[in-house]
């Protein structure tokens, strides 16, 4: 019987699910091949380490993030309609492609904490640079909402990470597998963003 070839987009997404149940450190490549009902040798073909997939799982989540806000960016409406906007596809982005994003923060934790070679380090670097990116679009837009009075008088920086977190911690709470519906998602998102939001509002 010919073997069915394995897309990477298969092993990024299995990989994923496992990094995000059971932690970097605990997930092997044959976690990922077992679940994949193929051979540890099959994901050799195209990732040489654990480390070299986890990081193309990072960058994937992140491409995820920035095609989901950057369109937002371009909504019609005040400053803060297009904050809105952003948040609301961050959000959405979180709970569509929860796997990915949940090794996304692991990605940030490990920067931090991980033994890492320095090339592992240089590759996660320019990883975690790309992450002050997708912050910097937020912090532009507050700037904007903060210069013609419809944001609160905040700092920007610590508004900025105090929203994107509230986001965020939903990879720690939501239970992708108990809802598959995208409309209950995009419920779900527009609660998330409105319960932030309101607290940005100029009074």
């Amino acid at each position: 019987m010919q073997r069915r070839t394995l897309s990477i987009q298969e092993i990024l997404q299995t990989a994923a699910e496992c990094f995000m149940e059971q932690g970097f450190h605990a997930t092997t490549l044959d976690d990922v091949a077992r679940r994949m009902g193929a051979t540890k040798g099959r994901i050799y073909h195209y990732y040489a380490s654990k480390v070299d997939l986890f990081f193309d799982i990072h960058r994937h989540g992140m491409a995820l993030l920035f095609g989901a806000v950057e369109p937002a960016m371009q909504t019609p409406g005040n400053s803060m309609a297009v904050l809105e906007a952003m948040l609301m596809a961050h959000a959405k982005a979180l709970l569509e492609h929860h796997a990915y994003e949940s090794v996304v923060v692991q990605g940030v934790q490990l920067h931090r904490f991980g033994a890492l070679t320095p090339a592992q380090r240089q590759v996660l670097d320019e990883l975690i640079a790309s992450r002050d990116r997708f912050e910097l679009l937020f912090k532009q837009q507050m700037a904007v909402a903060k210069a013609d009075g419809s944001l609160a008088d905040l700092d920007i920086s610590i508004a900025v990470k105090t929203v994107l977190g509230g986001l965020q911690w939903s990879l720690i709470w939501y239970r992708p597998e108990a809802d598959t519906n995208a409309a209950a998602r995009r419920r779900l998102a527009a609660k998330m963003v409105r319960t932030l939001v309101s607290g940005l509002h100029a009074r």
